[in-house]
């Protein structure tokens, strides 16, 4: 029976742990999978839930942050090193950059059969210094060298990955995107609508648009609420927006919010009705799917965004910026609407013509579902990282 070392950077919302998650739960039962990541931050939320739904026990190394220091890098490194000496895996399998480096290095040092590295997004821009990021990409180049198999989570990743960042040769680059159980966002639609909409009292002839995930700097929420102001002065419906998540760049959203006179609320929203929300971490986020109307997201860099596959599984429009692999999750003029990196002009245009235009809204609604259900499931997603392994295993 093969068995593999999974190693993810921390056990937080997001893709990776999804990913993790399922591929460990829903592998054949030939393989023996032990699952092993950092905690997450203080202001991210936990992805416990999900582990546990799923019946799933990991091995947590605290000292695996998300902070480069040395200290606990070199103990969580010793740690996962010590795993593999214990575990004997014929595949380590790291997803995300700090899991990958030292999950990789340890795997290299005991001589692992095969070791593959999931890129689930990358730091190579938006990040850092021009000196870091070059720091990073000499790392994740001799990383990559020694790796047997490196996977981009979109057609564009790979791209970037291979040839405009020449991490890997492209044909060391394997493209499995991201897998989900979608099933969810469209199981009971209306009764989850109203009965969100009736914790937000939001009303019926209310538009609510929603951006959902970490309030931190790569995430460019100004970008959003500068598009917000803009759809505010020229529209005469009545709109209520709604940022799920939180962060570092908290009590930055609120100032720029004030500075633009956008009326805000924060969690205690069952008292309270503002333009704008801020309602941290929802954990059934199907629900707040269902009780919106567009999905927007402003980010400077991403992988593969998370909450626009689950946009559209729950029959919402996205209005977002075009970075990482967002153009092989939206289908322009399709499925939403996209627009260059802080673009203000046409992100703005793009989210007031959404508010503006119900057929187009109800037109892009229809179509997510078919774009999402079989594309990003969790069964392909199993099945395609079972044949990289078989391929490897050879």
């Amino acid at each position: 029976m093969p068995k593999v070392l999974r190693i993810i950077n921390r056990f937080n919302i997001g893709g990776p742990t999804y990913n993790a998650a399922y591929l460990t739960k829903y592998l054949p039962s030939e393989y023996e999978t032990l699952l092993i990541g950092g905690d997450k931050e203080e202001s991210e939320d936990s992805s416990q839930h999900i582990l546990e739904e799923l019946g799933l026990n990991p091995m947590i190394i605290p000292e695996m942050r998300r902070a480069i220091r040395f200290g606990n890098d070199y103990a969580a490194y010793k740690k996962i090193k010590q795993i593999i000496e214990e575990f004997k895996p014929d595949i380590v399998h790291t997803h995300a950059s700090k899991a990958g480096t030292l999950g990789r290095m340890a795997a290299f040092a005991c001589n692992v059969p095969a070791v593959v590295h999931t890129f689930h997004g990358h730091v190579f821009h938006s990040y850092f210094s021009k000196a870091k990021t070059t720091i990073f990409k000499r790392i994740e180049k001799k990383l990559a060298l020694k790796s047997s198999a490196i996977v981009a989570i979109s057609a564009i990743q790979k791209e970037e990955l291979g040839t405009v960042h020449k991490i890997a040769p492209l044909d060391k680059i394997e493209v499995i995107p991201l897998g989900f159980d979608l099933e969810r966002f469209q199981h009971n639609l209306a009764e989850k609508r109203a009965e969100f909409r009736k914790e937000y009292k939001i009303e019926n002839d209310e538009i609510a648009i929603g951006i959902i995930g970490r309030l931190v700097p790569i995430k460019n929420h100004q970008l959003f609420l500068n598009a917000l102001r803009y759809v505010l002065d020229h529209t005469d419906k009545k709109v209520r927006a709604f940022i799920i998540g939180d962060g570092e760049s908290r009590d930055a959203i609120i100032n720029l919010a004030k500075d633009l006179n956008i009326p805000l609320s924060r969690s205690n929203v069952k008292f309270e009705i503002s333009t704008l929300t801020l309602t941290s971490w929802i954990k059934n986020i199907d629900n707040v799917n269902a009780g919106m109307d567009i999905i927007a997201l402003s980010s400077l860099n991403e992988g593969t965004p998370v909450s626009l596959i689950e946009a559209q599984a729950a029959n919402n429009p996205v209005v977002s910026t075009n970075v990482g692999g967002i153009e092989n999750v939206v289908v322009q003029n399709k499925t939403g609407l996209l627009s260059d990196i802080e673009d203000l002009e046409t992100y703005s245009a793009n989210l007031l013509e959404l508010v503006e235009n119900d057929a187009k809204r109800e037109a892009m609604s229809k179509e997510g579902w078919k774009h999402v259900k079989d594309q990003y499931s969790y069964k392909r997603l199993v099945s395609d990282v079972d044949k990289l392994y078989k391929d490897l295993l050879k």
